[in-house]
């Protein structure tokens, strides 16, 4: 099976990488069925890349819909240790401007239809997330986004807080405003459960914030429509392509955070307790700590 270093999800708008060498396409099979769509593999600086498009090439799939689960597991499966989200968000705070860039360090789950492990059926496996995105990658990312953008306007925000809602209605003003009063930055709808799944997967995650407008709470601007969204995020697409692919030759030829040995302690059954079956079905992500 072909391999990769760094997985790039991309969000809304971002349905392939320009610069991309050696391309192909590659299927891969879950046991939770397929991803979003068949994964592209190339070399980007000299980094080897999975591209994965999140709703699917021609955007087929709702938030709630996404296959996270088989899109992260296939990811793992070609060796992936760092993975790069893109997603399209709302601001929730006034100097977080439309086309700005938000690298978030933080996140707030508002989802309640989304399977979030790939644990259970005789596996019981706790997690830390105290810190959901991985910061030595966040901070490659928003040192790349800096050298492309700069401290004008469109700027990129290091650190902040990102609502993961469920959707695909965008929020009520009271939703908006009780998510303004938490201190939170922006407000999306994809990081969740991606992020608790590379966790589990012990991969290095960390988002690219495209900020489309100020969701519905801003008395002076208009609130979003879909036509804003599209048009905004078009723009900063391009600054997002440049992070990536400034980050990917910058990515550390091994990883001292935590998450690459996120489940060292994390599995709470006892090994001779473990469903056989779950053994080999899930022996990607504990085959390494039932030996």
């Amino acid at each position: 099976m072909p391999e990769a270093k760094l997985g790039v999800i991309g969000g809304s708008g971002l349905y392939e990488i320009d610069g991309l060498g050696d391309v192909e396409e590659v299927k891969v099979k879950t046991p939770f069925g397929d991803p979003s769509d068949v994964i592209v593999l190339g070399t980007l600086e000299g980094t080897r890349v999975a591209f994965l498009p999140r709703h699917g090439r021609g955007h087929r799939i709702l938030p709630t819909e996404l296959p996270v689960r088989a899109n992260i597991w296939a990811l793992k499966s070609l060796g992936v240790e760092w993975i790069i989200s893109v997603s399209a968000v709302g601001s929730l705070k006034e100097d977080v401007q439309p086309l700005d860039i938000v690298i978030p360090d933080q996140i707030i789950d508002r989802t309640k239809s989304r399977v979030n492990t790939f644990f259970g059926e005789g596996v019981v496996v706790h997690c830390t997330f105290a810190d959901p995105f991985c910061p030595v990658l966040s901070q490659i990312l928003y040192q790349a986004a800096y050298y492309h953008m700069g401290t004008h306007v469109p700027r990129v925000h290091p650190g902040g807080t990102y609502v993961a809602m469920e959707g695909p209605f965008f929020s009520t003003r009271a939703e908006s405003n009780l998510y303004r009063s938490w201190g939170a930055s922006v407000i999306g709808m994809t990081a969740l459960p991606e992020a608790k799944l590379a966790r589990e997967a012990e991969i290095c995650y960390a988002t690219i914030a495209c900020v489309t407008d100020y969701d519905c709470w801003h008395e002076v601007h208009e609130s979003v429509t879909i036509d804003m969204v599209i048009s905004n995020l078009m723009r900063t697409v391009d600054a997002a392509k440049e992070a990536i692919k400034k980050a990917s030759a910058q990515l550390p030829q091994h990883r001292g955070c935590g998450c690459a040995t996120a489940l060292k302690d994390a599995i709470i059954t006892s090994r001779e307790l473990i469903p056989p079956k779950k053994k080999e079905e899930l022996a990607l992500l504990i085959g390494k700590y039932l030996e």
